[in-house]
């Protein structure tokens, strides 16, 4: 199949965010591959749909694998899987560690190598991170003490692969939103997740997108984190 149009791989991509990133790319003309634990299989010349868990390398792999065996690249990799548990810090068990690291730390680790290794090859790339902006400024009715060691990290490794690849045509930038309104978050939880936030209202996901989308084509950005959060990240208020 023809490699001339771009290839983005989207992780998480079944609903919410991530179902609204691969729309974004699908509309500005790439190709899209679609990655999370329960999508449905999708093969057609625009999109292709894989399911499994990234933070199983042979999942990481195959993701990876199946996208240039479809498309002959990887141009934009965005890692948008993730979960969030808030709980106080005493409180968090063994599986909460476990299933946090897991999906969003292994969940980036594996398919980002894979990802970034392709890119070596094609002379180029760009790696998008979504974090959350309870890492820059944590907020004391949320307790998120995992959210910070998991997106942390990604926050720190964005600037870390950006420094080290920056001279291989590969950028790295992340996105941190604030709450965003999608079928996470129930109908009566919404007006107090707005109070948050400065601006007093939820993040659409078409903003996440648009943000993503942003810095796809910001080609003198790397190393950065976006925040798209409503001013939560300017400090408390």
């Amino acid at each position: 199949m023809s490699s001339e149009r771009k290839v983005a791989v989207i992780t998480g991509a079944s609903q919410g965010i991530g179902a609204g990133l691969v729309q974004g790319f699908l509309d500005r003309g790439y190709r899209v591959v679609a990655n999370s634990r329960s999508i449905e299989p999708v093969e057609s010349a625009d999109r292709l749909a894989v399911g499994g868990d990234v933070a199983d390398p042979a999942v990481a792999e195959r993701v990876i694998a199946d996208a240039v065996r479809a498309f002959g690249r990887v141009d934009t990799l965005v890692n948008n899987a993730g979960i969030f548990i808030s709980k106080p810090f005493t409180e968090y068990t063994e599986a909460d560690f476990a299933r946090k690291t897991s999906v969003n730390l292994a969940g980036f680790f594996f398919i980002s190598q894979q990802a970034v290794r392709q890119m070596l090859t094609q002379g180029g790339g760009h790696v998008v991170n979504i974090t959350t902006t309870l890492v820059g400024q944590p907020v004391k009715g949320v307790p998120s003490a995992l959210a910070s060691l998991t997106k942390g990290g990604l926050d720190a490794v964005t600037r870390s692969l950006a420094i080290e690849y920056a001279d291989r045509n590969i950028r790295v930038n992340a996105v941190a939103p604030g709450v965003i309104r999608t079928p996470m978050h129930g109908p009566e939880a919404l007006a107090s997740l707005a109070g948050l936030h400065p601006v007093g209202r939820l993040g659409e996901i078409q903003e996440i997108v648009d943000a993503v989308l942003y810095l796809e084509a910001a080609t003198f950005v790397t190393g950065e984190t976006l925040h798209v959060d409503g001013g939560a990240h300017a400090g408390h208020w």
